[in-house]
């Protein structure tokens, strides 16, 4: 097979599943791990994918945001394992956040109730499932509600949070990157998350390593202004390390 012939089996395979890996290219067209990577880079010279780690993304889908019935099944294993590694940063006592999204939502599935603790959230889903913790003070945050994600955004919730400082926050996130730190592609859920990010004396990211180098449209957060990411096994020493010296902790459950 000549390389514009892998090339264009690539992109449609990019095109139709989502996200390709090189591992999985390298068995399926019998070539080594350096030709794939080097067809993923001649088809981002040419504007068709994005490189991520360990593939590429279809440039076509980048900013096509997911919903949240597509977002739950993807990933669940390592949601649960970052979801339980972090909660082993809540306070004995004190404030949390918790912003909408389905790793935050895999949070408060294990929320514990052996401390009382103020919880804040942008999320009716979380809500929902807090509302029966009989130690947790519940604060549900106000605004327009994307269907797409069931977050509150807009103007109401941002007045909120002006006058408001919780003690750590656990946000979401499409996106993180060294060079671009973290992004999402809604202008709304991204300035949600960034006043979020303001009113938390500690913010902490949780996102699987599906994530690791994309890029949205709209950035929240630098990397210096989230002490920690929480991810998965998945993400390399190399990206871990990079992210580490760019200012954000980072754990790997």
């Amino acid at each position: 097979m000549y390389a514009p012939e892998r090339q264009k089996r690539i992109l449609d395979l990019a095109r139709s599943v989502g996200r390709v890996e090189v591992t999985g290219l390298a068995e399926d067209l019998g070539v080594t791990a350096e030709t794939v990577r080097r067809d993923l880079t001649a088809l981002e010279r040419r504007g068709f994918v994005r490189r991520v780690h360990g593939g590429a993304l279809p440039v076509d889908r980048l900013e096509v945001e997911p919903t949240v019935a597509t977002r739950l099944g993807q990933a669940s294993a390592e949601k649960v394992r970052i979801a339980q590694r972090a909660l082993e940063e809540l306070p004995d006592e004190g404030t949390v956040l918790l912003d909408s999204g389905t790793t935050t939502q895999a949070i408060a599935d294990r929320f514990p109730t052996d401390r009382a603790l103020t919880v804040v959230t942008n999320s009716v889903t979380i809500a929902a499932t807090l509302s029966e913790h009989d130690r947790v003070d519940l604060y549900l945050l106000g605004g327009r509600v994307r269907q797409r994600t069931g977050a509150a955004v807009g103007e109401w919730l941002l007045d909120a949070l002006t006058d408001v400082i919780v003690d750590v926050a656990f946000l979401g996130t499409n996106g993180y990157s060294v060079g671009r730190g973290m992004s999402t592609p809604d202008q709304a859920e991204a300035a949600a998350k960034r006043a979020m990010t303001l009113a938390a004396r500690r913010a902490i990211v949780v996102s699987d390593a599906t994530k690791a180098g994309q890029e949205h449209f709209h950035r929240f957060a630098r990397l210096e202004e989230i002490a920690l990411l929480v991810t998965d096994t998945n993400l390399d020493d190399e990206t871990a390390a990079q992210l580490d010296a760019a200012g954000t902790d980072v754990v790997r459950a």
